[in-house]
């Protein structure tokens, strides 16, 4: 049941994919998979990914801050994106690999549009809607050791860089109406490890992956309505992108056909990000709130849990040259209520992808994914403050039935 290269490098185009339209969750984009260095020889690869999610909510109508307007829609507030993935691995020795893979692993890309109600866009000083643009960028460098043909133990380094902007309008967003922050791009470095394990004869390859998390040091601009805000002293905001298991695991199940498996978790829930004047404000704002009982302020970015995501699907070959797969995906977002930066909660998806090779050594790869969004509950960093009514006060819309198409296309090149 010897399974041809064909259809072994087809698969890796749907969890790309995948991750794509999973992005409302958290703000996991890329997967950070490493399959394409467990290839055999020496091979290179590059791909784009492009999301087009359509998430929407209603206002909920009890709300204080609601002006006077029977418009409770938000507008879609998740913007279109793509991004850009590439790797190339060496067999330097018979028993030595080396690997570099380039990917965006993390980002957001979310702006509320205006809209009469107010609530999460400023329609008389800015003209602006709340939104939030954050980039990363990695390239990972393993080494792998293959002290028999059927293992591959491998590690690496991991140099990481991130920037973004975020900007708070609305009604809904008190005194933080006019808020705009600006992080310069930081770079620092991590680490991953991992092992494979394959058997050809029956195309079993299993592999595990960890991903450390990486700490940052960003020196952000905060201004309030375009004026510096400077409630206490300058210092950097520090954020730490999340570590990470990926388990990839894929097997011949009768001619000419892979069953596959791919799952990640994602420690987001030990994410945050809290801006120093951000900060500032939001400890004097839970003061008053709470009339002195409360201090510590609120995070302007949080998750409640971390993420869980799986792929399962089956490839098949059709011809000497053209082979497909069909997947499902699932994926358990990070809580919910979840953050007006980010109002989903998971979901699930059905994939297509298909793969031409016009030569043996060379491929072409594309795919197409549906993905069902779950409903959520968008609310503010106050939804946490230990304060009666808080929580309650912090929801401010309700995000239903929304959804999002990805697309793929992958060049492959075994040299």
């Amino acid at each position: 049941m010897k399974i041809k290269p064909l259809l072994l490098g087809m698969l890796y185009i749907m969890p790309a994919i995948y991750s794509a339209t999973s992005h409302a969750s958290a703000m996991d984009q890329s997967g950070q998979s490493i399959l394409a260095f467990l290839e055999d020889k020496n091979y290179f690869e590059a791909n784009i990914t492009v999301a087009d999610p359509d998430v929407s909510g209603k206002v909920r109508s009890n709300r204080p801050d609601l002006v006077n307007s029977t418009d409770l829609n938000t507008g879609d507030m998740a913007e279109s994106f793509q991004y850009y993935n590439a790797a190339l691995k060496l067999q330097i020795a018979p028993q030595v690999s080396f690997g570099l893979i380039y990917d965006q692993p993390f980002g957001a890309d979310a702006a509320y549009p205006l809209r009469s109600n107010n609530t999460l866009s400023d329609n008389e000083i800015t003209m602006q809607g709340t939104s939030a643009d954050v980039d990363s960028q990695n390239i990972s460098m393993l080494f792998g050791f293959q002290p028999h043909p059927s293992f591959n133990l491998y590690a690496g380094g991991v140099y990481q860089t991130v920037k973004g902007k975020v900007s708070l309008r609305g009604n809904s967003m008190s005194i933080f109406n006019g808020y705009d922050a600006s992080f310069k791009e930081d770079s620092s470095v991590g680490w991953l490890a991992g092992m494979a394990f394959q058997s050809p004869e029956i195309a079993l390859k299993a592999a595990a992956t960890y991903r450390s998390e990486i700490k940052h040091q960003l020196n952000a601009n905060e201004t309030i309505f375009g004026q510096p805000l400077e409630l206490t002293g300058l210092s950097t905001t520090d954020i730490t992108t999340p570590q990470s298991v990926n388990i990839d695991f894929q097997t011949g199940i009768f001619k000419d056909t892979i069953a596959y498996l791919n799952a990640r978790w994602v420690n987001w829930k030990d994410f945050t990000i809290r801006p120093t004047q951000f900060g500032a404000l939001s400890e004097l704002a839970t003061t008053e709130m709470s009339q002195g009982t409360y201090t510590g302020g609120f995070n302007l970015d949080d998750h409640q849990k971390d993420q869980w995501s799986a792929t399962l699907g089956i490839g098949h070959q059709f011809t000497a040259k053209w082979s497909a797969s069909t997947d499902v995906s699932w994926d358990s977002g990070t809580g919910n209520p979840s953050s007006v930066l980010n109002p989903t909660e998971g979901g699930w998806g059905v994939g297509l992808g298909i793969q031409y090779n016009p030569a043996p050594n060379y491929f072409i790869a594309g795919g197409i994914k549906y993905f069902w969004i779950g409903d959520a509950v968008a609310q503010d960093g106050t939804y946490h403050i230990p304060v009666a009514g808080a929580a309650e006060m912090a929801e401010h819309a309700d995000f239903n039935k929304n959804n999002a198409m990805g697309y793929g296309l992958k060049i492959g090149y075994r040299f």
